[in-house]
């Protein structure tokens, strides 16, 4: 979590440092709560709400991102900052933008913990770039994350240790046996 409070705080300098004062943090739910939270604490604005679209189940990406929780605050002529944890494809927060366009606020800019260079979208405000893409593992997700994973080996795991071997090997992720005991009690 330390390297998240770090990056949140490079990436509330990066705001703090333009000429965007936010009124209002827009979380996109779930991935950008904790980003958003943390900004709004490094930023010392109260304001904070959330819209939830849906894009990826775990470690499987759907066809198309879709709104699932619309906007229930107005922020007609507000200053917006918009938040997730990472840009992927672009897709979400394109789809988070269209939706916030329509309650008229003066302003909408984006912030993202990670920023991958593939994406569609170029955030306004970001803490690292990703140049090379590959799966990130955010504290708040990690459970779920490798539970995706993890379901989706063939043939499936029968220890944690062969659960840890593939997910080294075919992505490059080294799990604690902690997390890895957590995802077989869920399967």
């Amino acid at each position: 979590m330390a390297t998240i409070v770090r990056l949140t705080r490079k990436l509330a300098r990066r705001i703090a440092d333009s000429s965007f004062q936010p009124d209002i943090v827009v979380a996109i739910a779930r991935g950008g709560y904790v980003p958003a939270r943390l900004l709004c604490d490094c930023l010392n604005l109260y304001n904070l709400t959330s819209i939830r679209i849906a894009h990826y189940t775990g470690a499987e990406k759907g066809d198309a991102a879709e709104l699932c929780d619309p906007l229930k605050v107005a922020i007609a002529g507000m200053q917006v900052l918009l938040v997730d944890d990472v840009d992927d494809s672009g897709d979400t927060l394109q789809l988070a933008l269209e939706h916030l366009r329509h309650h008229q606020p003066a302003t909408i800019k984006v912030a993202v913990l990670h920023h991958k260079q593939n994406s569609t979208l170029v955030p306004d405000f970001f803490a690292q770039k990703i140049i090379r893409w590959r799966w990130l593992t955010y504290p708040w997700a990690v459970v779920e994350d490798v539970l995706g994973f993890v379901k989706k080996m063939d043939p499936p795991p029968t220890s944690v240790e062969q659960a840890s071997e593939h997910l080294a090997r075919e992505y490059g992720l080294k799990i604690s046996r902690d997390v890895l005991e957590d995802v077989f009690r869920l399967l």
